[in-house]
């Protein structure tokens, strides 16, 4: 039986099926546990299911990011910023209209 409560990016082991699953969110107000297994698929318990489970502590997978489909390229931001090459910039080339008057009856 689940003793532990759940914390928000805790790793946990379900003995029973073998699977390890990250804990995603907790919502008090519907008293639900949300839960993202390593392959992506999501899933949620309610406060009463959550503590009849057979679980454990388990240590992040080597890749946690996976189940979120981001690579270990992906999820770096450099500090490069991007600055579009300013002769490729269709609307630079556009020159705008002048108004003599604002009235045109």
């Amino acid at each position: 039986m689940a003793s532990q409560l759940p914390i928000i990016g805790d790793w946990y082991n379900d003995l029973a099926m073998g699977q390890i699953f990250e804990v995603v969110a907790i919502d008090d107000q519907a008293s639900t546990i949300e839960i993202q297994y390593v392959d992506g698929g999501l899933s949620e318990y309610d406060y009463e299911s959550w503590g009849q489970l057979a679980i454990g502590p388990a240590e992040a997978p080597e890749d946690a990011s996976a189940g979120y489909e981001m690579s270990q390229e992906d999820s770096y931001l450099g500090d490069e910023i991007m600055v579009p090459n300013s002769g490729t910039d269709p609307l630079g080339s556009i020159e705008p209209e002048s108004f003599a008057d604002f009235d045109d009856f």
